[in-house]
């Protein structure tokens, strides 16, 4: 294949494996409210991996395919799976809970990823015996990889302690009264303050603190799993 060629096969694969890693992460959320004893996933039909019921066209397809163009970091977001929290058994515990599924899950699919990379690895030589089997080789392990990668983005963004990411579920757990208010109203800043640390603090001030803060959990992260599957 051509350069260019390459180039839109890269970008297209990206951002399919963004599209399914994202709704294995919005069912999780479900999965795990449904195990605590909130069903309302399951009322509304969300407990499926069918796309239909998930995606977001901007945030599940525009996005992701703006920033895999732009080379940065690939994230999305897809329809969120209700819940309520009422019907938790144990809910602000288990809101946590329901948070963390998400990201849990992002995880599990990049193990599962690496996993796979070694399988891969170690039975390449005979995939390689032609040029057909060397192009397969290769494509392979670019979507193995790129999986991994794109979980591990998704697992770990979605723990910045910014509304309504799954992390600010956490820091609300040590939150009460006006401090919780008060965290609250930051939801209606969210995009601005995550456009800033895309764009603008790198773009004017030469300052990139969310991709310092994937690289060094994310990427340290990749490091150790492409280590242990293929080391």
């Amino acid at each position: 294949m051509g350069y260019l060629t390459d180039r839109v096969a890269t970008i297209a694969i990206t951002v399919a494996l963004v599209m399914v890693s994202t709704i294995v992460h919005e069912v999780a959320h479900g999965w795990a409210a449904l195990r605590l004893g909130d069903p309302t996933a399951k009322e509304a039909g969300r407990l499926t991996l069918d796309p239909r019921a998930h995606l977001d066209g901007f945030g599940s397809i525009v996005l992701p395919l703006i920033m895999a163009l732009a080379g940065g970091p690939v994230f999305a977001f897809a329809r969120p799976v209700p819940y309520n929290p009422s019907r938790l058994r144990h809910p602000r515990r288990d809101e946590v809970l329901v948070a963390l599924a998400g990201p849990a899950s992002n995880l599990a699919q990049a193990v599962l990823g690496a996993a796979l990379l070694g399988l891969l690895d170690r039975s390449v030589a005979g995939l390689a015996a032609t040029s057909a089997g060397l192009e397969v080789a290769y494509w392979a392990y670019a979507i193995l990889l790129s999986y991994v990668r794109v979980n591990l983005v998704l697992c770990f963004f979605n723990l910045i302690p910014l509304p309504p990411l799954d992390g600010s579920k956490i820091v609300l757990y040590f939150l009460k009264g006006r401090a919780r208010a008060r965290y609250y109203e930051l939801q209606g800043y969210s995009m601005a303050i995550l456009l800033a640390a895309l764009y603008v603090l790198p773009g004017l001030l030469r300052i990139d603190p969310l991709s310092a803060y994937l690289d060094a959990t994310a990427g340290s992260v990749m490091r150790v799993l492409l280590g242990w599957a293929v080391g």
